[in-house]
């Protein structure tokens, strides 16, 4: 399970960067300031066979260069197009071109100082939008899960205490009646012709003829009992 450490750093990151874009304009800032009003300080103005800002007051990056410039221009006329380091010790030239060596290097330190403020400047103006870059696309409440990403985690909600339910009455249960197939009714069966036939007379028992007595113990002095004769056959000759 992935936590939300990766996502609450990136966002502190972010404001450590802004914070930092934040002094690096201040500081450049004030750089800046300084060396202007340092260099304005001097009353040092642009000459008029300048190639631009002519009679205006060195306070700018660029209105230095030209003064700059303009000085070299003059210090060679004046040494016959020759550097301080090519005249003779003994040449009084020596002198003006040592003087403009030091006026111009002065002038190329304020340029070089104003270019370090802007730089200054710019770094901080890049600190600023990394550090919202990176605040921006660091969302404050993320919970990470098996590698998805879900919204902020819901708020428990407190525990609600159930109502009994009362229980609903049970209706008594009655056994299943049996249920009985109807009968089916059987259909008539085809009339069959028989043949006449002659139908004995019913055998009628002869009740005067006591009852045996119980097998288990037949008497040995009790004779068996008559046949039944039938009444239709008692006038036939007995063989």
């Amino acid at each position: 399970m992935a936590t939300t450490a990766g996502k609450h750093g990136a966002r502190g990151l972010g404001l450590w960067v802004i914070v930092f874009g934040i002094l690096f304009i201040v500081a450049g800032a004030v750089t800046w300031g300084l060396v202007a009003s340092n260099l304005a300080a001097e009353k040092i103005t642009v000459s008029d066979d300048a190639k631009a800002f002519q009679g205006q007051l060195v306070d700018t990056p660029w209105e230095a260069w030209v003064q700059a410039d303009i000085i070299n221009h003059h210090a060679l006329d004046a040494s016959g197009g020759k550097t301080y380091a090519e005249l003779d010790r003994e040449d009084p030239v020596r002198e003006t071109m040592m003087t403009a060596s030091f006026l111009r290097a002065s002038l190329f330190t304020s340029v070089v100082a104003f270019g370090v403020a802007l730089l200054v400047v710019g770094l901080g103006v890049v600190f600023l939008l990394v550090g919202f870059a990176l605040r921006r696309l660091s969302p404050v409440d993320v919970v990470e899960t098996d590698s998805r990403v879900v919204g902020p985690a819901p708020v428990a909600a407190a525990p609600v205490a159930a109502a009994p339910v009362a229980a609903a009455p049970v209706a008594p249960t009655s056994p299943p009646r049996a249920t009985t197939a109807p009968a089916t009714t059987a259909a008539p069966a085809a009339p069959t012709t028989a043949a006449p036939t002659t139908s004995a007379p019913p055998v009628v028992p002869d009740t005067t003829t006591p009852a045996a007595p119980p097998a288990s113990a037949p008497p040995s002095h009790v004779a068996p009992p008559d046949p039944v004769v039938d009444p239709a056959r008692r006038d036939e000759p007995r063989a």
